[in-house]
């Protein structure tokens, strides 16, 4: 938690909470919140308003006698930055306090330099997207990391990663707090892509939630009874790694059969060019312009949206085990929602059908019989709005008083 060094200094900071939460709001409601004495309460307002961290948004409808002025947060104030990456792409976007994207920056990931080298990728794409939105590094508040492997979440520290297999043990918060002098939250990018989609309608039954994040890794972010589930050392969520058959290939963590391994996007890719390989017609070829190596799993769910035979074969497999496995999820979760990445869309209402039926097949009929399975609505840079959320919550996180030194002394002896 975050301290400060007096009342004044965090009853600043209760106000701007209180009025991002529940905005626009008037000062007699800040204060039945709040309970900061109403005088108090205005003085806080007018030198919130004074510093442009809040706006005059008209006045209430309903209340009798002398109306009150409504405030809200003034979202243009500051900017957060999120920025998501996977063995593919690495996408920065600089936001607003809402917070929408007002920015955003997108390369292929370099991975042929190893962990320095995607390391210092990361930092540029960082600068270059504050450049770009012109956005002083004073107005910036905060840093949020979606990484696709494993993390510690409390140390900012990314453990191993089984889709960049080189990345292990780089403490991102260390480097990117060194770099930019903010504070920095570092999450996986299935739990920050689960927070947007969550916050993007927090009044769907989404307190109980299975969101399945799709690529060359396969995610689980849960929301059990309203919190984020992380585990004993943030592991919890690796979906991809449940093992599904005896005989399955071997995974980059080392196992057999796990379901990254059969069903995720690599997969797809090498089932494609076997059968290219064998003799198979595909439009999949084509898109690739005649080059099996050029080939994307994207390009097999495209096709198949389209009745490529082979591409909806190879999808069809897919949404079998992803079927199977969210059916194992729905029994042990008992979720209101399933939320299947937007990429998976690509392959059409076919596929979220399939999938929905096996799960209501293999479930439990008393955990399937209310649950909603449906494509997520976040379908663009969900990690970066998913992680700047996180990075915007710890920025307008209610703080502590700053302890004195002599307690901060006895708290370190023992």
């Amino acid at each position: 938690m975050k301290r400060v060094n007096g009342k004044a200094e965090r009853d600043l900071h209760v106000v701007e909470a209180v009025v991002r939460r529940f905005g626009p709001i008037s000062r007699g409601r800040i204060y039945e919140l709040t309970e900061i004495r109403p005088s108090a309460t205005s003085q806080l307002v007018r030198q919130l308003l004074k510093e442009g961290r809040l706006l005059e948004a008209g006045v209430e409808e309903s209340r009798l006698g002398r109306k009150g002025v409504l405030l809200e947060l003034n979202e243009a104030y500051a900017s957060a930055l999120g920025i998501e990456f996977d063995d593919e792409t690495v996408t920065a976007g600089v936001t607003d306090l809402h917070p929408r994207i007002r920015h955003k920056v997108t390369e292929r990931t370099f991975l042929e330099e190893g962990t320095g080298g995607l390391t210092r990728q990361l930092l540029e794409v960082t600068r270059r997207a504050l450049r770009e939105a012109g956005v002083a590094m004073t107005s910036l508040v905060g840093i949020g990391v979606a990484d696709p492997g494993l993390v510690d979440s409390q140390r900012g520290v990314t453990v191993t990663s089984s889709t960049i297999p080189f990345f292990k043990q780089v403490p991102l918060k260390e480097i990117f707090e060194r770099e930019f002098s903010v504070p920095v939250q570092v999450e996986t990018r299935t739990r920050a892509k689960a927070v947007a989609e969550r916050e993007e309608d927090p009044a769907s039954g989404a307190d109980s939630m299975v969101y399945v994040d799709y690529g060359s890794g396969i995610g689980a972010g849960l929301y059990v009874d309203g919190r984020l589930l992380y585990g004993q050392g943030s592991a919890a969520g690796e979906f991809g790694h449940t093992h599904i058959t005896e005989d399955g290939p071997i995974c980059n963590c080392g196992s057999f059969g796990c379901l990254e391994a059969i069903a995720g996007i690599r997969a797809v890719e090498a089932r494609v060019r076997r059968i290219i390989a064998d003799g198979g017609k595909t439009d999949v070829l084509e898109m690739a312009d005649g080059d099996p190596a050029g080939i994307t799993g994207w390009m097999v769910f495209q096709a198949a949206s389209r009745g490529d035979k082979v591409s909806s074969n190879i999808v069809a497999e897919v949404g079998r085990y992803l079927g199977l496995g969210i059916a194992n999820l729905v029994n042990l979760f008992n979720p209101g929602v399933v939320v299947l990445d937007a990429t998976l869309g690509q392959a059409g209402q076919e596929l979220l059908d399939q999938i929905a039926g096996i799960v209501r097949r293999q479930a439990l009929r008393e955990s399937t019989e209310h649950v909603v399975i449906r494509y997520a609505r976040v379908r663009e840079c969900a990690g970066v709005l998913g992680v700047a959320r996180i990075a915007l919550a710890r920025h307008f996180e209610i703080p502590a008083f700053k302890l004195p030194p002599f307690l901060l002394q006895a708290s370190r002896r023992v």
